[in-house]
């Protein structure tokens, strides 16, 4: 990567809003390398992964991976030894824009895009693209992806037990007896101490159901009870590997997580 000409993406499933934003950074950023636009979140993913542009705009609301789906993914199967992007949501829906994107390493633009706005953004990237040495700025993305990603049901709406079919039975698994859950395919394997059930839910769906106190997510696709968390160690690549109490199973942690682990 270099700071000199850098190279960003556009993620947008709209053709001409895709033209008109690349339009518009190339009349203010004229160093800017703008790559073929990606037209949904699959393939933005591909790209960005194969190209390893130094900015990416992502549209939240794509066809596929919305726009943070795309990012968490990114970030965790991003080459560690390489600086990670730096992240520009794009949106028509002002709630996402309020203070979730105000950390310095993630921004964001509203549709339809403002030029002053705009170029309020680029003047940031341009700055936080000089400091990139020994990775300035990924902790503050990092933290922010982690806020976006996770938005708590009310306690009142939070499970207490989970449904599960056996056959012709439907069992009542407490939550308070849960270890981790895991996405496989389109289901989720519930982990107890004894055994193990699946469910048929998207894992973010279970997440906003889930006290953030007690379940951490630790991959894109593992969460945890915190209190069964018996260590966190390296392995020789660099890898954070949890270590539980009642499993024999060790469980990765993924770049985008390992901040919950500083004090460990």
């Amino acid at each position: 990567m270099t700071t000199t000409h850098p190279t960003a993406l556009i993620a947008e499933d709209e053709p001409l809003l895709a033209q008109a934003l690349a339009m518009d950074l190339l009349g203010t950023w004229p160093e800017l390398r703008l790559l073929a636009p990606a037209h949904d979140g699959d393939e933005a993913l591909e790209r960005a992964l194969t190209q390893q542009p130094d900015v990416l705009f992502l549209d939240i609301r794509m066809p596929g991976r919305s726009g943070l789906e795309v990012a968490q993914t990114i970030v965790e199967d991003w080459p560690t030894a390489a600086v990670l992007p730096l992240i520009v949501f794009v949106t028509a829906y002002d709630q996402y824009a309020v203070q979730a994107f105000e950390a310095s390493a993630v921004d964001y633009v509203l549709k339809p895009v403002q030029p002053a706005r705009l170029a309020t953004t680029c003047q940031r990237l341009r700055h936080l693209l000089s400091q990139r040495g020994g990775g300035v700025g990924e902790d503050a993305l990092l933290q922010q992806l982690r806020q976006l990603l996770t938005q708590p049901a009310p306690a009142s709406e939070r499970l207490s037990v989970i449904q599960v079919s056996s056959g012709n039975a439907i069992h009542l698994v407490p939550v308070d007896e849960v270890i981790y859950f895991e996405a496989a395919d389109k289901y989720i394997r519930v982990i107890t101490a004894e055994r193990e059930w699946l469910i048929r839910t998207a894992l973010r769906d279970l997440l906003a159901q889930l006290d953030p106190a007690l379940f951490w997510q630790v991959h894109r696709g593992t969460v945890v009870r915190a209190s069964q968390i018996a260590q966190a160690v390296r392995d020789e690549s660099g890898r954070l590997i949890l270590s539980l109490r009642q499993r024999p199973e060790k469980l990765a942690v993924s770049r985008l997580y390992t901040g919950r682990f500083k004090g460990m």
